[in-house]
């Protein structure tokens, strides 16, 4: 069996180098295949990655972003991998120690079949924790970090999430051909981890979170905001509130009653978020 570390880059070539020696580092008893999305970098990714033998690397247009990405990457697998591979989604502004792949494995391994998250730490003061991974609210639509609502004991190895961060993700290749990949249409970036893994939950796999396997990253990971008009914020795939993703992802996490009550709170709490502000 093979690990496939999914790994899509835009720029930051010195990051990506990084990442790249941590893989290389891995201590596992399952092969590494690193496949590496570069979606259209100019500050000369495309040249080192062309001299890296073992790296295989598919060229974007500059426009795939995240989930487009992930999705061009998983639609070269479906050709190469075998059902019984895993699928290791990363991404470049992260670092991980030698033993990492390996924990997520015998997570997987002992409470199968599971999909397996790591929590994320402060690079620049690693006992700091930033992450544990995703409560979902689906009444109020609203997604908030384990690490904000509980406490993570000591001897406590594996965490149970309703949806697992694509920095730092094992998955076994089955749960990914169960459910067709991604959706890069409507969730071209944010939320698009989240959703994926929201759609293997419901197939059959549990999703957890290893508190020994962890990815460092700086503070202020996922925070880049810029000041956006009410029609950028609803309709440019570059927000965090893209209305096409918001609606497809709050489906997924919604049973059937929420469904059929969504049409009615994503634009009422879109208006007044403040109604979100109790949950």
């Amino acid at each position: 069996m093979t690990v496939h570390v999914l790994i899509p880059v835009f720029n930051r070539l010195a990051l990506t180098q990084q990442l790249v020696d941590c893989m290389r580092r891995q201590q596992t008893d399952q092969a590494l295949e690193l496949l590496i999305v570069d979606d259209g970098s100019t500050d000369g990714t495309d040249a080192w990655l062309s001299l890296q033998k073992d790296i295989r690397t598919v060229r974007g247009n500059g426009y795939l972003f995240w989930g487009g990405a992930m999705d061009v990457a998983l639609k070269q697998l479906k050709a190469l991998a075998s059902a019984d591979d895993w699928v290791l989604l990363m991404n470049n502004d992260t670092t991980v120690d030698a033993f990492f792949v390996q924990q997520l494995i015998d997570t997987a391994r002992a409470h199968g079949p599971a999909a397996v998250g790591s929590v994320i730490r402060d690079e620049s003061s690693p006992a700091k924790l930033l992450s544990i991974g995703a409560h979902i609210d689906p009444w109020r639509l609203v997604t908030r970090d384990l690490l904000d609502i509980s406490t993570l004991h000591r001897d406590q190895a594996t965490v149970s999430v309703d949806a697992l961060s694509g920095r730092g993700v094992l998955f076994p290749m089955a749960s990914i051909l169960a459910v067709a990949g991604m959706r890069p249409r409507a969730l071209p970036h944010y939320l698009a981890d989240y959703e994926l893994s929201v759609r293997v939950r419901k197939a059959g796999w549990k999703l957890l979170v290893s508190t020994t396997a962890a990815v460092y990253s700086a503070e202020d990971y996922g925070s880049t905001r810029r000041a956006m008009t009410w029609r950028e914020r609803l309709l440019s795939v570059r927000s965090p509130a893209y209305l096409p993703a918001l609606f497809v992802f709050w489906w997924e996490a919604s049973n059937w009653l929420q469904r059929l009550t969504l049409p009615l709170r994503l634009p009422l709490f879109l208006v007044f978020p403040r109604l979100r502000k109790n949950a």
